[in-house]
């Protein structure tokens, strides 16, 4: 069996760093899939089945790696740790900038002050000022640079200990040129110092660090909400009548907890005394306060408004809702879209390239050119080799995907719609065809028995073996069914050998006799001949009913008619479907008559009607082979198959386990309107990734010929460092502001 292991990964600036934490982790024995998030700072690492987790393999390649790795902390104590960081950063920016804006005006607009020993003195004030910046302020780059390149790995930080040491060293030597008679003439013929470039390089760089890390932290701010809501403790009940104060993670399913006026429920559970109008807003985004009573079921992080309740606990707090929530939304942003992997594989060669064109600046400015105007060609490789090492941007590349995702899946969960991957998001982006299942769909999924049809026998024979046979299935219409009977009695006639027939409904016997309940196929194959009632049938399901038969032995009883109205949502879906252009398909078990009311009351026109649960994900393979891309909504165990071969599964969150867990996106609020806005969720975030990507290459393509001097011949304009940097930092930051817009995203049934 796979593990997986998550671990904090420091000192990662960009993308290239992200590729070198990759490879550093991915040549460890044992390791088998590695994904890392550089907006989240961790890896989660995939062992192979049998191989030993070796964590201080991890942290000891991490280390030497020039990176840092630690067991992952808590969330909180991450929250805490980022923001210390980010308010850090802010001081030594603001530190920096106290000293590099000064050199700019000694550099550039003050007049000469004169001269010491040939040297200018306005150089040298800016030699004094920059020392500190260069040396101090700037040191985590020089030495980030220093352990990439010693593992033969260069990233960011190599570009601006190259670019500042350049503008640094060159402009040192020119101011003391005159005590140094030994240099080359090239540092007296010169007339230009770029102290005020190193300094602002580095000053405006770790400016846009602080802005990058507090838009980071924003970013982050919805999936942090949802962990701030599980309380820590809960007021467990004893059978005295006092109250305990017990931390959540020691309280048992089973256990009896008192929920006050005011308070947060710490864990799932049922209601046993008490009623109060609850706050779901936190949850599942609904508007308006909920009224639950006694049996009905609450979950963790709603709060109750005006009233205490008494809940029995249904779940441990790691298996809560809210856990799971909060698991779905981590191991998305964890994901990595298919474009991103080629992004990664330009972010692994993207510095080199980046030194390269900066290098073949350096020999056409001062190998093949003379210079222009009061620059010679010295000056002019000087600029044009530190605006290009400093201008170039794999940050942004590395940002662009996972801030995207942190704001879309953070505002989806918020809003009860939980995206379980990156990849049905991309999907979400391409979708053509909407297949809708309808009982628990379409329709409420908590239908009522309207009539039983009785042929042989009696009413009370034909619902006490339709009840006994559904009892301890979670089918809506065993719920029908349960229901109508507990009307008669609560006693149930004793069935033995009960058998769930996939697709067709259940078995069991009674007194030597084989006892069914279900569709038309399993009555086939239990011999019993429906011919001589089809057209009482056709009559009956033409009313858009759901027919259930019951038999006992070769005899057909008679029918149970179950009824379901449609959702509220569901009209206003299918016209926002229909909208954007998806063709909407209803694909269900039931009879064609019943599927076709159905249809008609909501507007579908293509109806797939009698198909068997493993024939659905066959009808939803034959339509990808087609070139559609597909999105299935569905509830049941019947709808598994399909919501997995589907291109986006979307599960209505009261449905099956199975049908969860097959799915790609969970609507906890059953509504299908929901589905419409997930779908909509998904494109918006996969074009902000796209925009996100786009501008981060664009940038790059045009600021890095600018840096070269490509239009300086003609306009004698070359970038000045300090702007290359400001340029550098603006271009992650804009990247994850665009990202941030995803805040304002609402879902769709919630405009109105």
């Amino acid at each position: 069996m796979t593990s997986e292991a998550t671990y904090r990964i420091g000192g990662m600036t960009c993308a290239a760093c992200v590729a070198s934490v990759d490879s550093i982790i991915t040549q460890i024995d044992g390791v088998e899939h590695v994904r890392v998030n550089l907006a989240l700072e961790k890896a989660v690492v995939r062992w192979k089945e049998g191989a030993h987790q070796n964590d201080d393999a991890v942290h000891r390649a991490v280390n030497q790696g020039g990176f840092s790795a630690q067991s992952m902390p808590t969330p909180q104590q991450i929250r805490k740790e980022r923001e210390r960081v980010v308010r850090q950063q802010g001081t030594t920016a603001g530190l920096a900038l106290l000293f590099a804006i000064p050199t700019l005006i000694v550099s550039m607009f003050l007049s000469e002050l004169g001269s010491n020993n040939g040297m200018s003195s306005n150089w040298l004030i800016a030699f004094i000022l920059t020392l500190p910046v260069y040396t101090y302020f700037g040191q985590q780059f020089h030495v980030g640079a220093w352990k990439a390149l010693r593992n033969g790995r260069a990233n960011m930080d190599v570009l601006v200990h190259l670019g500042t040491s350049t503008a640094f060293i060159w402009s040192t030597l020119v101011l003391f040129d005159p005590l140094l008679p030994f240099l080359p003439d090239v540092f007296a013929e010169t007339e230009h110092v770029y102290f005020d470039g190193a300094s602002l390089i580095i000053a405006f760089i770790l400016l846009g660090n602080y802005l990058e890390g507090k838009a980071k932290l924003q970013a982050t701010d919805s999936i942090f909400s949802l962990m701030n809501l599980q309380p820590k403790t809960a007021n467990v009940l004893r059978e005295d009548g006092k109250v305990d104060v017990t931390p959540v993670e020691e309280i048992e399913p089973g256990t009896t907890i008192l929920v006050k006026t005011g308070q947060t429920v710490p864990l799932d559970g049922e209601v046993v005394d008490g009623s109060a109008l609850m706050d779901m807003s936190m949850m599942t985004g609904e508007t308006y306060p909920v009224r639950v009573n006694v049996g009905d079921e609450v979950v963790g992080g709603t709060i109750l408004i005006d009233a205490s309740l008494t809940i029995s606990t249904t779940q441990p707090y790691h298996q809560t809702v809210l856990s799971n929530v909060i698991k779905l939304v981590d191991e998305a942003q964890m994901g990595k879209a298919p474009i991103q992997r080629h992004v990664d594989r330009i972010a692994s060669i993207f510095v080199p390239i980046v030194i390269v064109c900066a290098l073949a600046s350096v020999i056409y400015w001062g190998v093949f050119s003379n210079g222009f105007g009061s620059r010679s060609g010295g000056d002019v490789a000087v600029l044009a080799l530190v605006s290009t090492l400093v201008i170039a941007c794999p940050c942004a590349l590395g940002l662009a995907t996972p801030t995207a995702l942190m704001v879309g899946t953070g505002v989806g969960a918020r809003y009860g719609l939980l995206i379980k991957g990156i990849e049905a998001l991309e999907q979400s982006h391409a979708t053509t065809t909407l297949v809708l299942d309808k009982t628990g769909t379409l329709t409420t999924g908590k239908p009522k028995v309207s009539h039983i049809e009785f042929l042989e026998g009696e009413v009370r024979e034909i619902l006490g073996i339709a009840a006994s046979l559904e009892h301890g299935s979670t089918h809506p219409l065993a719920d029908a069914i349960a229901a109508a009977w507990s009307n008669v009695t609560n006693e149930r006639p004793e069935i033995n050998n009960i058998e769930n027939v996939g697709g067709m409904g259940i078995t069991g016997t009674i007194e030597d006799d084989v006892v069914a309940i279900g569709n038309e196929p399993l009555m086939q194959k239990c011999n019993i001949d429906l011919t001589p009632y089809q057209e009482k049938i056709r009559t009956a399901a033409a009313k858009g009913v759901t027919l259930s038969f019951v038999s006992r032995g070769e005899h057909l009883l008679g029918w149970i008619e179950v009824t379901d109205r449609l959702r509220p949502s569901t009209k206003k879906a299918l016209t926002y479907a229909k909208q954007n252009q998806l063709e909407v398909i209803m694909l269900t078990g039931d009879r064609i008559e019943a599927a076709q009311q159905i249809a008609k009351e909501c507007g579908i026109e293509e109806v797939v009607a009698g198909v068997r649960p493993d024939k659905k994900a066959a009808f939803i393979a034959s339509l990808k082979e087609q070139g559609k891309c597909v999105a299935m909504v569905g509830d049941g165990v019947n709808d598994a198959a399909a919501l997995a071969t589907a291109d986006v599964g979307i599960a209505m969150g009261g449905g099956s386990d199975i049908a969860l867990d097959s799915a790609d996106i969970v609507l906890l609020r059953n509504d299908l309107m929901d589905a419409m806005s997930a779908l909509e969720l998904g494109r918006i975030t996969v074009k902000k990734i796209r925009t996100n990507l786009g501008w981060a290459f664009v940038y790059n393509i045009i600021g890095i010929p600018l840096a070269m001097g490509l239009l300086f011949p003609w306009t004698g304009w070359l970038l000045p460092p300090a702007f290359a940097a400001a340029a550098m930092s603006l271009s992650s930051i804009s990247v994850v502001m665009n990202s941030l817009t995803l805040k304002w995203w609402r879902p769709r049934a919630m405009d109105a």
